[in-house]
């Protein structure tokens, strides 16, 4: 589950990981009320407007913006909020803003050099370790430095049975080139980050920058975090903070169903059961000369309400010309699947698009007969082959 920068933050700072004070405003107004709190509590003469988006380049497509005044923080915050913000992570639409962060300014003078720095915490998969990520190039370009100047970007490899060792923390912190208090700081910045990642079940934890100030504090300046969605039943105020507005409408709509459903931009809807299955289902989607339209895995357990609320989902999609279904019966017998794509194509009505479905397994000879028989325009399938000649015979 992907969070906002300010949620992201709040749960940071439960782990004494340290963050500009700030806070959150759906208009203007609140806007202010936010600056005006933080100069009296923190003496900032400077706010910093960010858009709440799940989208990174904000900076690059206008919804960053440094307030010098209390009338800039509600004229940037006006600007800010109903905009549509367009970044190289949004589409060519962009992203509608609702609600902006105000933050008070970190930016400010002292005896040494700021810097920005790159930091993150994910898993990698083939291993079973955590990995930091962290680069001393940091900020808005990072991309480019990873692929301009890749030796400049470091990793640091972290057994979850041991845990984040000092050595390790040290290492990082020498490789960022810091010294004295703000090599000390990094130290324990990474220790407080590490049990954040571990404690709240997170996938990802991106801060870009990660900024040490001119007095040589290290504080995350921006903060991405991604939540296991498998570890959500253990975080109940985590999961209280999912925003639907910034979710696909028709995937939310798909796991009221418990369906497994990621919208692509291809021409052929599938439905299967197994996540493995549906991979293998894409690829021969492909290999036929269609794209995939979608994602979608009605599980194993799969019965004929699930089956009709997939295709009304699938359907939804304007570019869907086709749909491949695909299911093995396992646990489910092919029968019941087939009594159910039979009954959903009749509950549904006007289905305008080509249906070929697949069934192999438990009572595959008795569903095919079922489709055979249904007097419905579904073509029925034995094998992958027959499947992918179906499909690229209905796309001509």
């Amino acid at each position: 589950m992907n969070l906002h920068e300010y949620q992201s933050k709040i749960i940071l700072k439960q782990y004494g990981v340290p963050v500009p004070e700030g806070g959150v405003a759906n208009t203007p107004e609140e806007a202010v009320k936010v600056a005006e709190v933080l100069r009296s509590s923190t003496g900032t003469d400077k706010w910093v407007i960010k858009a709440q988006v799940h989208a990174g380049g904000r900076g690059k497509g206008g919804g960053v913006k440094i307030a010098k005044s209390i009338d800039e923080v509600r004229q940037y915050a006006d600007e800010i909020i109903g905009m549509m913000l367009i970044t190289p992570q949004t589409s060519a639409e962009g992203k509608l803003v609702r609600k902006v962060y105000v933050e008070q300014n970190i930016y400010y003078p002292g005896p040494n050099q700021p810097s920005e720095i790159y930091l993150s915490l994910l898993l990698n998969r083939k291993s079973g370790h955590i990995i930091i990520m962290y680069s001393p190039r940091g900020g808005m370009d990072i991309e480019k430095v990873a692929e301009e100047t890749p030796g400049q970007i470091f990793t640091e490899e972290i057994d979850p049975k041991l845990g984040l060792q000092q050595y390790q923390a040290r290492k990082v912190a020498f490789n960022l080139e810091l010294k004295a208090d703000a090599f000390k700081n990094m130290v324990r910045f990474l220790d407080a980050i590490y049990t954040a990642y571990i404690k709240s079940d997170a996938s990802l934890i991106e801060i870009n920058p990660l900024f040490k100030t001119s007095d040589d504090k290290i504080i995350a300046a921006d903060a991405k975090v991604v939540i296991d969605n498998n570890a959500l039943f253990r975080h109940p105020d985590i999961a209280s903070m999912r925003d639907f507005n910034e979710e696909d409408p028709i995937e939310v709509e798909a796991s009221r169903y418990d369906l497994n459903y990621v919208k692509l931009n291809g021409n052929v809807g599938c439905m299967v059961n197994g996540a493995g299955l549906a991979m293998a289902t894409m690829d021969i989607i492909k290999l036929s000369g269609g794209d995939p339209a979608n994602f979608l895995d009605v599980g194993g357990s799969a019965n004929a309400k699930r089956v009709e609320e997939g295709f009304r989902i699938i359907l939804k999609d304007p570019a869907v010309k086709a749909i491949l279904v695909n299911i093995f019966g396992g646990i489910v017998r092919c029968d019941r699947v087939a009594q159910g794509i039979v009954d959903a194509y009749k509950n549904i009505g006007d289905i305008r698009v080509p249906i070929i479905v697949r069934l192999q397994g438990t009572n595959a000879v008795e569903a095919k007969k079922l489709i055979d028989e249904s007097g419905l325009k579904v073509h029925s399938a034995t094998t992958l082959e027959e499947a992918a000649s179906l499909v690229n015979t209905v796309l001509k």
